[in-house]
């Protein structure tokens, strides 16, 4: 993708997310998202076929991004330039949610319910890499895609209260309580 395209699909990006503030996903039409990233119907349909495929590209792109960054514990770019990354996934993946607002105010926006869709998903992905694969002994007498389930389902009603608390605890003490909580569940 070149740079016209890329510049492109960031407005259309920043458009969309800027409107899901205003109103709910399903009252946004094409035509909103065209008019305000000011490009034409042609260019927005050349980058994505419909307002699904913008928001799971949105979704990905904001997940992913997320979820890469707290698997990539040697990441030293950006969050963690002047310092060390946390040895938890869980604490470096709420630092990232603290540094970027959009990603808190889409998890609790009138479209809340598609973001947090999206979110658990990609939470399940990185709770299956970082905790099933660990080789400690993992709690064989409940199923394991439940207990990933529960986790991940845990987690996200805590950053839901952590952002109506308007984000007062520091990522660690909210690293601490999870932790404190799902790991005698998890592990025997």
């Amino acid at each position: 993708m070149d740079r016209r395209q890329k510049k492109t699909r960031a407005a259309i990006f920043a458009a969309f997310r800027a409107l899901l503030t205003e109103k709910s996903y399903g009252k946004i039409t094409v035509q909103d998202i065209i008019d305000r990233a000011d490009v034409g119907r042609t260019t927005f349909y050349t980058h994505f076929e419909t307002k699904e495929d913008l928001l799971k590209a949105l979704c990905e792109e904001l997940f992913g991004h997320i979820v890469d960054s707290a698997l990539d514990s040697a990441n030293t770019r950006g969050l963690y330039s002047d310092k060390a990354a946390p040895a938890s996934v869980f604490c470096h993946l709420l630092q990232h949610l603290r540094e970027n607002d959009g990603i808190a105010g889409l998890l609790s926006c009138e479209s809340s319910e598609i973001f947090l869709r999206y979110f658990r998903a990609s939470l399940n992905k990185l709770i299956e890499i970082q905790l099933v694969n660990q080789g400690r002994a993992i709690n064989r007498s409940i199923p394991q895609d439940f207990l990933i389930n529960h986790i991940s389902g845990s987690f996200v009603e805590m950053v839901l209260w952590w952002i109506e608390g308007r984000m007062a605890r520091t990522p660690e003490e909210l690293d601490g309580y999870f932790r404190a909580v799902i790991e005698p569940v998890f592990y025997v």
